[in-house]
C-alpha cells in the first residue's frame, strides 16, 4: 500500500518567499480587524466579562483552539482576529481613555510586522546583525535627549516597571544591599516592589499631600536616613500625571550626597517638545531615567528604556555565556549583546521606535505631544465650565481628574462600571485629596472637540440614570 504524501509544511514569514506568503494573509487580517471593530462599535465590547468570554467560546465553536484537523490559515486568522477586534478595548477609540495605554501609530505597527517576520533575537550579534546596530544607534539617540554627556546610553526594557527595577539594581550594585530607597507616596508601585525583589530594605514612602514630592519633606527624611541612599522622583504620576520638582529635588540630593533616579515613564516624552520640555528641568541631573514610549510615544507594547549619563554605569549588567558572547568572538569585534538586558531572548523593540522617529522627525513628534496635551486642556475647560462636574486641577500632562457633582465616592465606581458594561466609554479612577475621582487619560492625538463633547454628554446621561 502506498503511503500518502506528507502534507507540505506551512509557509514561513521570512526568507526569499516570505513576502509572497504574508501578502494574502494580511488582507485576511486587515478585513477581520475592520469587521471586528464594526461589530464592537464603541471603545469596548458591551456586556461585561461573562458575556465577552461566552462570545469568544461561541466564535471558536466545538473545535476550540486545537482541533484534530487544522482549519487553515485564512479561517484561523479571520475567526480569531475578528474575535479579538470585536472584543477589544480599542485605544484608538477617542472614548477609550482609562489607562496609559496608547493607540499605536500605523508606521510603528507596520515596522513591528517586519520584526515578527524576520524574528531577530538580540542575545547575540549573529542572530541580529542589523537589528543590533539599529538598537545601538537608537539607544544613544534617545539617551542624548536626556543627557548632554559624551557617552550617554540607554537599554531597552519591557516598560517602566523593568526600567525601575534595573535602576535600583544598578544602584544596589554600586552601593551594596544596605541601600536606602526613598520615594513619594505618588511613586509607581514598581519602585517598592523592585526593592523587595532585589532584597533591599523596605523603602521609605514620603507623604505627598499636594500630589508631588516636596523638597523640604525629602530634606528632612534624608537627614534621618543612613547612606547610601537613592531617591526616586516621578515625572508623570500614574494617577494625575503630575511632575515632581526635579531640579529642587536634585539640589536636596546633592546636598546630602544621595543619588536621584527619575521615573519619567509617562512624562519623559515631553523632552521632545520645545513647548513642554521645561517641565522636566532638572531631569539631566538624575543618575538614571525611566522612559516608556508605549505611553506618550504611540508605540505598540513594549517600548521602555532606562537611560544613564555614561555607558559605564551599565557595566554591572555584563554577563558571559560562551555560546552567545565567547571572549574570543568579542575580542575579534563581534558586539556583546548579553549585557544589554537581564533577558536573554529579546525582541528588537528598538526597530519600530526607530521607524517612528525617522518617519515623524523631531517636529512631527513634538506636534503629536503638543496636540495631545492641548486636548487634555480642552477637556478640562469643558468640565470646569460645566455645572454638573468638578475638575480636580488643570492637567500637567494628558490626565484629567474630575467627578460629577453632587455625588459621593460610593457612586463613582458604579458609574464607571456602568460605562464599561455598556461599552460606551473606558475611564479610569484615582484617589486624590482623600476623594475618589474619575480619570480620563488622553493619549489619542486624533481626538477631536466633538469627541470630547460626546464624552461629556455621555457622562451627563449616565449620571442621571
Amino acid at each position: 500500500m502506498t503511503e500518502p504524501a506528507p502534507a507540505p509544511a506551512p509557509p514561513l514569514a521570512g526568507g526569499a518567499h516570505g513576502a509572497d506568503a504574508l501578502r494574502p494573509l494580511l488582507d485576511t487580517v486587515l478585513t477581520a480587524l475592520r469587521t471586528g471593530a464594526d461589530e464592537r462599535k464603541g471603545p469596548l465590547p458591551a456586556g461585561g466579562p461573562a458575556t465577552i468570554t461566552a462570545r469568544v467560546h461561541a466564535a471558536l465553536g466545538d473545535t476550540g483552539l486545537l482541533p484534530a484537523h487544522g482549519t487553515g490559515d485564512h479561517e484561523a486568522l479571520a475567526t480569531l482576529v475578528h474575535t479579538l477586534a470585536a472584543g477589544a478595548a480599542d485605544p484608538a477609540h477617542p472614548l477609550c481613555a482609562a489607562h496609559l495605554h496608547c493607540p499605536p501609530l500605523a508606521v510603528a505597527a507596520a515596522a513591528d510586522l517586519a520584526v515578527s517576520a524576520l524574528n531577530p533575537s538580540l542575545d547575540s550579534w549573529d542572530q541580529a546583525p542589523a537589528a543590533s546596530a539599529i538598537e545601538a544607534l537608537l539607544t544613544r539617540t534617545l539617551a542624548a535627549e536626556f543627557y548632554d554627556t559624551p557617552h550617554a546610553d540607554a537599554v531597552l526594557t519591557t516598560g517602566g516597571t523593568e526600567a525601575n527595577q534595573l535602576a535600583l539594581l544598578l544602584a544596589r550594585e554600586r552601593h551594596g544591599p544596605g541601600l536606602a530607597v526613598l520615594h513619594g507616596a505618588n511613586a509607581h508601585h514598581s519602585v517598592p516592589r523592585a526593592a523587595w525583589l532585589l532584597g533591599l530594605p523596605p523603602t521609605t514612602t514620603l507623604p505627598t499631600p499636594t500630589g508631588t514630592l516636596d523638597p523640604a519633606t525629602l530634606d528632612a527624611a534624608l537627614i534621618r536616613t543612613p547612606r547610601p541612599a537613592l531617591v526616586t522622583a516621578t515625572a508623570g504620576t500614574t494617577d494625575a500625571g503630575l511632575i515632581d520638582p526635579l531640579d529642587a529635588l536634585a539640589d536636596v540630593c546633592a546636598r546630602h550626597h544621595a543619588e536621584l533616579h527619575v521615573d519619567a515613564a509617562y512624562g519623559g516624552a515631553l523632552a521632545f517638545s520645545p513647548r513642554h520640555r521645561a517641565k522636566l528641568t532638572g531631569l539631566r541631573r538624575a543618575r538614571s531615567v525611566t522612559l516608556d514610549l508605549h505611553k506618550l510615544g504611540w508605540q505598540p507594547v513594549a517600548a521602555g528604556f532606562l537611560a544613564v549619563p555614561d555607558t559605564t554605569h551599565l557595566a554591572p549588567l555584563a554577563h558571559q555565556a560562551d555560546y552567545l558572547n565567547a571572549t574570543d568572538d568579542t575580542e575579534a569585534g563581534l558586539p556583546d549583546l548579553l549585557g544589554r538586558s537581564l533577558r536573554t531572548t529579546r525582541r528588537p523593540d528598538a526597530f519600530k521606535i526607530a521607524a517612528t522617529l525617522r518617519s515623524l522627525g523631531r517636529d512631527g513628534l513634538a506636534r503629536l505631544i503638543d496636540r495631545t496635551c492641548a486636548t487634555a486642556h480642552r477637556l478640562a475647560d469643558l468640565l470646569d465650565a460645566h455645572p454638573g462636574f468638578e475638575l480636580h486641577a488643570r492637567p500637567t500632562l494628558t490626565t484629567v481628574l474630575f467627578r460629577p457633582t453632587p455625588t459621593d465616592d460610593d457612586q463613582l465606581p458604579a458609574l464607571r462600571r456602568t460605562l464599561l458594561h455598556d461599552g460606551t466609554a473606558v475611564l479610569g479612577r484615582a484617589t486624590a485629596d482623600g476623594r475618589l475621582w474619575l480619570k480620563a487619560t488622553l493619549l489619542n492625538p486624533h481626538t477631536t472637540p466633538r469627541d470630547l463633547d460626546t464624552l461629556v454628554a455621555l457622562l451627563e446621561g449616565s449620571t442621571h440614570r
